[in-house]
């Protein structure tokens, strides 16, 4: 266990903020599994300050997935400061700043990893929020904009003398996205340069990359992204080889179970048509884990309400029953 400013981490194992992905049935399914702390999509603070519908959505939260951290982006530092409020208001636990993502679109305006081209936005934007929110602040860096713009050492001990409670690290650079393999020793160098808690994140593949890069760098907590797409039981893996030694692997009846209950989540806080759209592209990622996964993903598009979706589904899992995964 370690905290991030008040709150308690159970465990070192975390789930990435992901656009489009860590929508609140997601992490209740995450959390349910196992992870200490869940984050929600990355959130645009001008759109919460505004008021904006669906931005205001991405705080939905429920008491089973606390705690949670909300991740904001932006490049005003009043903004910032103005959102990270309302996240408090909220109730909700931890505000995250994103100064770490590479996507064109938020690189263009400034925001994600692009602030780390600009030292002194980074010291205004983490003082303006520590200064109007009493939650505890993390922040979110790459290791700089390129191998000639490293940085991820200065900006890592800005980040700490202006306030925040914790840093997370995802050891690229801006320039690469996510291409290349994630340094580790850059996690471990942070780690001896703060006194606040690290977090690495970076090319955790399965239970034996999570249990290595926390003991390889030393660091606080290990954040998980892409792989909980493909198989939403790592945490709960992870933590019975840290206890027994022995993983849990999920059969096919786990695996029924799981994705009925998913839909089920997405139709209880979106509604049915909207469950309907998005439990196709959550099937895509299930399937990698599934036996005759080209059969199953050829029948995705044929989802258009509730009905057909659990027709498809029963009759996909009595079709493969003799398939060859793990028994439950």
């Amino acid at each position: 266990m370690f905290k991030i400013g008040c709150v308690k981490i159970a465990n070192p194992f975390i789930l990435a903020p992901m656009s489009g992905k860590t929508n609140l049935p997601f992490r209740l399914i995450i959390k349910k599994m196992g992870a200490a702390l869940v984050h929600t999509e990355m959130i645009s603070s001008e759109g919460l300050i505004r008021g904006q519908k669906k931005t205001l959505e991405y705080l939905e939260s429920d008491p089973k997935e606390r705690p949670v951290a909300v991740q904001l982006f932006g490049t005003d530092p009043e903004s910032m400061a103005k959102s990270a409020q309302i996240v408090e208001q909220k109730g909700l636990d931890i505000v995250d700043l994103n100064m770490g993502c590479p996507a064109k679109k938020i690189l263009k305006n400034g925001a994600g990893a692009a602030l780390m081209r600009n030292s002194q936005r980074v010291a205004d934007i983490v003082s303006s929020v520590r200064k109007n929110t009493k939650a505890p602040i993390t922040v979110k860096i790459r290791s700089g904009w390129s191998p000639t713009e490293e940085n991820y050492l200065h900006i890592a001990r800005i980040i700490e003398d202006c306030g925040a409670d914790a840093i997370t690290i995802h050891p690229r650079y801006t320039k690469q996205g996510f291409s290349g393999k994630a340094d580790w020793q850059i996690i471990k160098n942070i780690k001896d340069a703060v006194n606040i808690p690290v977090i690495g994140s970076g090319d955790v593949t399965d239970v034996h990359d999570a249990i290595s890069m926390k003991d390889l760098t030393g660091c606080d907590g290990v954040m998980i992204g892409r792989e909980t797409l493909r198989n939403p039981w790592i945490f709960k893996q992870i933590l019975q080889v840290q206890g027994t030694g022995e993983p849990f692997y999920p059969g096919l009846h786990s695996w029924h179970e799981l994705i009925i209950e998913h839909f089920s989540l997405l139709e209880k806080y979106f509604g049915e048509k909207r469950a309907s759209n998005q439990i196709r592209g959550i099937l895509l990622c299930y399937s990698k884990g599934l036996p005759k996964r080209k059969e199953l993903r050829s029948l995705i598009s044929e989802i258009d309400g509730k009905t057909s979706f659990l027709s498809l589904i029963n009759s996909y899992f009595e079709q493969v029953s003799g398939g060859t995964l793990h028994e439950d």
